[in-house]
């Protein structure tokens, strides 16, 4: 068996477990996925040259890292209340409190740009000439 072959069942492989461990408990999810996955590889399975075999598995494992980091499960409990599913490799960032009394300054102009989008005013400005 080839070392493409070998690489392309891994990342096959790979992304149902984490299918299985992402949407466990959602059979609807968990089913949805696994057609994804596998209608996706079928489409490419007839493809030959080497360097797209290799970006498609690139992408396959990006997927993976993709899903495992930043997907969550949410179940609702009652309304207006969810039970979130965090895995721990799920990204977590700073969570800042929202000051509702901040002063949003409004953004500087780069040197020689002026007003308008992209320059529109200067090139209003030029045709005019």
């Amino acid at each position: 068996m080839s070392q493409i072959r070998r690489e392309v069942i891994k990342a096959f492989r790979r992304l149902h477990r984490t299918r299985q461990y992402i949407f466990a408990g959602d059979d609807h999810a968990l089913e949805a996925g696994r057609k994804e996955i596998n209608a996706h590889f079928k489409k490419n399975m007839q493809e030959t040259n080497a360097d797209n075999i290799k970006k498609m598995i690139q992408l396959a494992w990006d997927v993976d890292k993709e899903l495992r980091t930043n997907v969550i499960q949410a179940k609702k409990k009652e309304e207006g209340v969810y039970e979130l599913r965090i895995t721990p490799e799920t990204t977590r960032l700073d969570n800042i409190v929202f000051n509702p009394d901040a002063v949003i300054e409004p953004p500087r102009r780069r040197k020689g740009q002026a007003s308008g989008c992209c320059g529109e005013a200067n090139k209003d400005a030029g045709d005019q000439k």
